[in-house]
């Protein structure tokens, strides 16, 4: 066997285990890498809601992330949802000075429902401190929308008030992104814009612009709780691995294709993916 590669997950928990750090680790488990965690809230949620969240202090954040990276430097890291300004220049910060590589930003921020999930003031320093550290970013459309905003307010969203409501608007979208923060974006699809397909926008090693449409397949499955966490997830792994970006999520999407077929159907809500689904029991 080679060297083991590995990817930090700097994320929530998930207590019904779909999403956040749970869903990070058994993606990366199942992509091949090893996998670490650096919890930056618990929560108490299931398939039908988050019901309470408990953050972490920033001095106790930046204490895992420097304990883990000191001993077992990541390939690739990934960050989840973030929901207050000083979490999220503690991460930063981290960054900067274990000068972490393969950094994936998921920039969780809005949910499926239209509802925020963090402050406008996280957001303005999401924007200004994390992004520009990021070496591909993976909003949905709701969230592609508020990086695009001067400000952030997110009081004008809703799920009736989209204004990115074609493909061409999320190629634009992607574009305008890039040249913003300067780093690669997938936008995802769905919100009623093509569900299965994804745009990334981005750069070659050699500076020349990416542009490609990464078509997933249409399946037919409810339960999607917890799918931004794994395609990011899937993204860091291959990144950890040594794949080119573009590689990364073309199987990022193939991944998350087999884990939506497995159609697992837990809990009274939106369900989780099968992320073991490669495992023959």
């Amino acid at each position: 066997m080679g060297v083991m590669k590995t990817a930090l997950t700097i994320a929530g928990s998930d207590s019904c285990g779909g999403a956040g750090i749970q869903a990070d680790i058994k993606t990366m488990t199942m992509n091949g890498v090893y996998a670490m965690s650096v919890v930056t809230a618990l929560t108490a949620q299931n398939t039908t809601g988050v019901f309470g969240i408990q953050e972490v202090l920033p001095e106790f954040l930046e204490k895992q992330i420097e304990t883990v990276v000191t001993d077992i430097f990541p390939d690739a890291v990934k960050t989840g949802m973030v929901s207050s300004s000083e979490l999220i220049k503690t991460i930063a910060g981290c960054i900067r000075k274990y000068s972490l590589k393969n950094v994936v930003v998921d920039p969780v921020m809005v949910a499926t429902s239209g509802a925020r999930l963090i402050s406008e003031e996280a957001i303005e320093t999401l924007k200004k401190e994390l992004l520009p550290l990021a070496c591909v970013i993976t909003p949905n459309i709701p969230e592609a929308e508020v990086l695009l905003e001067e400000n952030s307010n997110l009081s004008q969203l809703d799920s009736k008030s989209l204004r990115i409501t074609s493909e061409f608007e999320m190629e634009e979208a992607a574009r305008k992104i890039h040249e913003k923060f300067g780093c690669a974006v997938l936008v995802k699809g769905g919100h009623n814009v093509n569900d299965a397909s994804d745009f990334f926008y981005g750069k070659d090693g050699k500076g020349r612009p990416i542009a490609k449409w990464f078509c997933g397949r249409r399946i037919q499955n409810p339960n999607t709780h917890g799918t931004g966490c794994t395609l990011s997830s899937a993204i860091a792994a291959n990144l950890a691995k040594g794949e080119s970006l573009e590689k990364a999520v073309e199987n990022a999407k193939e991944y998350i294709s087999g884990a939506l077929e497995a159609m697992l159907d837990l809990g009274k809500g939106s369900g989780p993916l099968m992320h073991n689904y490669k495992i023959n029991s």
